[in-house]
C-alpha cells in the first residue's frame, strides 16, 4: 500500500504525511510498516534507514518466491 491509500482507509485522505511520519516512528516488529511505500513505488525512509526497508522487502519477496 502507499502511504496515501493508508490515510484514505483511516478515514483521511490527505494525511499521508502523518502516515510517514506515524509509521517512520514505529519500533514494533509485528506491525509492517516496511510494506508501505510512496505513490510513486519508492521506498521512501525506514526507521532503520530506507536502505533497511529495501533489504527487507527484497528479502520478504525472495522468501515469497520459494514457497
Amino acid at each position: 500500500m502507499t502511504y496515501k491509500q493508508v490515510a484514505e482507509k483511516a478515514g483521511s485522505p490527505r494525511a499521508y504525511r502523518t502516515v510517514g511520519n506515524i509509521l517512520k516512528k514505529n519500533y514494533d516488529p509485528v506491525v509492517s510498516c516496511h510494506h508501505v511505500v510512496c505513490s510513486d513505488e519508492n521506498v521512501s525512509d525506514h526507521n532503520g534507514g530506507a536502505r533497511k526497508k529495501e533489504s527487507l522487502l527484497k528479502k520478504e519477496m525472495m522468501l515469497q518466491g520459494n514457497d
